[in-house]
């Protein structure tokens, strides 16, 4: 599922049936190649739900099971929500030094939350890198593993 598909999408409390936020955001860790959760606006309780809290990721909303999983970021949430956490629009670079342009969009499972592609490039030269190549994240660059 393509991170651009699911912004915007509702955050439903399965309990109520209430609409709590719409997806806003997401949280990469890249140690663990993964999202781990995803940022909500427009809620009362907090600013993001865990990717373990979510219910699910389906084509027209996602789930929880109570509006008591939207939160404020802890500690470790809040180090990834910063500039030097964020993917989109930042440049991709090879550990051999390669520009291979600048992330237009994610591919994630929508079951785990992995990663599974970059998309990288502009619009009319898209391409793909697996998220198996990720290494790491700064505040200028994404680094993934030389092909």
């Amino acid at each position: 599922m393509l991170y651009s598909d699911l912004k915007g999408r509702k955050l439903v409390d399965t309990t109520s049936a209430d609409t709590v936020g719409k997806v806003d955001g997401f949280l990469l860790d890249p140690s663990t190649r993964s999202v781990v959760a995803l940022e909500f606006k427009k809620t009362d309780n907090g600013s993001v739900v865990a990717w373990s809290d979510l219910t699910a990721v389906g084509a027209d909303a996602v789930t929880i099971g109570g509006a008591s999983v939207v939160v404020d970021p802890d500690e470790r949430l809040a180090d990834l929500a910063t500039k030097d956490g964020t993917v989109l629009k930042k440049r991709v670079l090879s550990d051999a030094g390669e520009d291979l342009g600048s992330v237009h969009d994610i591919d994630l499972d929508p079951e785990s939350g992995a990663l599974l592609e970059l998309i990288v490039g502009e619009k009319k030269h898209r391409t793909s890198v697996a998220g198996s190549r990720l290494l790491g994240v700064g505040s200028y660059a994404v680094v993934v593993k030389a092909e």
